[in-house]
């Protein structure tokens, strides 16, 4: 493979696109990212330049191409029951949450879903905390701007190292035990893969048009890939699709710095609607 040289006036060509198209942020320390990711792919394509491969790029109107480019950049790091503390807050929250409904009905927003683990993780703490789980009509909205990640998450698909982190029974209860020639591995039941909706998403350019407000919002470790003016619109958006008191659920090395009149702080990168 060709080590292919990532010139200044190529990564900012770079920068600007992805901007542009789907809000992330490059600093400049991420140049060498962009050329260690993307090297093999150009050399793949046959093109001698990062020019080459811009040009490519943008020509692409399929858009996968551009899909391709945002996975290779963005790093897919997720794991069931992620953030523990946020689910010992939940799991104090569930009976307010519960008292409210008039109907059994709960809607919920995984956005930025990755490989899955989020929003199987939802429904595994709901079908442990809820007595009468088979009874609720559960409904959860799972968005990423990959499509690779989304075809892993819509198999419910994971190796027995994934499942570390689950109990002996929750793995009984909410997986099935596959034998295939590549080896073993546990999918989630279909009656809980049913439950949840995966879309494809762009969390800054796609309209928030929905049918429902949501019960609660899952946006973890996504806007550390934005730029202030891109967090606060983002944050913006969430609080229109939130009902008053409400909670939103950012990564543990996310804030917010405004919208002190929409949300306020409850927990560990936990936030109310106002």
């Amino acid at each position: 493979m060709v080590e292919i040289e990532l010139k200044t006036d190529e990564f900012e060509l770079f920068r600007r696109y992805i901007y542009e198209k789907v809000g992330i942020s490059l600093s400049d320390q991420k140049s060498t990212l962009i050329k260690g990711r993307l090297n093999k792919r150009v050399n793949q394509l046959g093109l001698s330049s990062f020019r080459g491969y811009y040009e490519y790029l943008i020509r692409d109107a399929s858009g996968e191409e551009l899909a391709f480019f945002v996975s290779a950049i963005s790093t897919n790091v997720t794991s069931f029951f992620r953030e523990s503390s946020q689910w010992v807050w939940l799991e104090k929250y569930l009976p307010q949450l519960i008292a409210s409904k008039r109907e059994k009905k709960i809607r919920i927003w995984s956005a930025g879903c990755s490989s899955g683990e989020e929003p199987y993780t939802i429904l595994m703490f709901l079908q442990h905390h809820l007595s009468d789980f088979d009874q609720w009509d559960i409904k959860i909205l799972a968005t990423d701007i990959s499509p690779k990640i989304l075809s892993k998450a819509i198999t419910g698909s994971y190796e027995s190292k994934q499942l570390e982190s689950l109990s002996k029974e929750m793995v009984i209860r909410s997986f099935e035990k596959v034998h295939s020639k590549s080896g073993i591995y546990y999918q989630v039941l279909p009656y809980l893969r049913e439950k949840v909706m995966f879309r494809l998403y762009n969390l800054v350019t796609d309209p928030f048009f929905f049918k429902n407000r949501f019960d609660m919002v899952f946006c973890r470790n996504v806007m550390i890939y934005f730029d202030e003016p891109t967090r606060h619109d983002l944050i913006g958006r969430f609080g229109r699709v939130l009902p008053r008191g409400a909670p939103l659920f950012l990564g543990s090395s996310e804030s917010l710095t405004a919208h002190r009149e929409t949300f306020k702080l409850l927990g560990s990168s936990i936030y109310q609607r106002l």
